[in-house]
């Protein structure tokens, strides 16, 4: 009996390299690069929510903010599925001489925990949901002659 599990367990562990390699994860360029973020806003006063594309280091306004997303990154498929992005958050306020910025939120934030790193605002939410990248993102139809 002892000798057939020490048969059984030898043969468990010699197949284990094999099973590692095929777990391998994907090579950097078979990731694509994520173009844009998607991203859901809720203005607390008006019970509106907004879903938006903001392109990788291009500001996008919503309400009074103003979203910059400087990375987007999402897992491969064969991987538990995660979404991250690294924003930044500033917020416009209109005084009576000019208008000011401030900075209210930097840091990643993500779609599978948003309340890890998440705005801390009294009138707006902003949450991820997803990367596109330039395979998701849907042709460009040129214009009829």
């Amino acid at each position: 009996m002892r000798s057939l599990l020490v048969a059984l367990l030898g043969g468990v562990i010699a197949a284990l390299p094999a099973q590692a390699q095929q777990l391998r994860p994907p090579e950097p360029s078979q990731v694509p690069a994520a173009i844009a973020a998607i991203l859901q806003g809720l203005d607390k006063i008006t019970a509106r929510v907004s879903r938006f594309e903001a392109p990788i280091d291009q500001p996008v306004r919503f309400g009074t903010l103003v979203i910059t997303v400087r990375a987007c990154v999402k897992r491969p498929p064969e991987e538990p599925p995660e979404t991250a992005a690294f924003l930044e958050i500033d917020e416009v306020r209109a005084d009576a001489n000019s208008a000011a910025t401030k900075r209210i939120f930097s840091g990643w934030m993500f779609a599978s925990s948003p309340a890890v790193s998440a705005l801390e605002d009294p009138v707006y939410d902003v949450t991820v949901l997803d990367c596109k990248s330039e395979t998701t993102a849907a042709p460009s139809r040129s214009a009829p002659k």
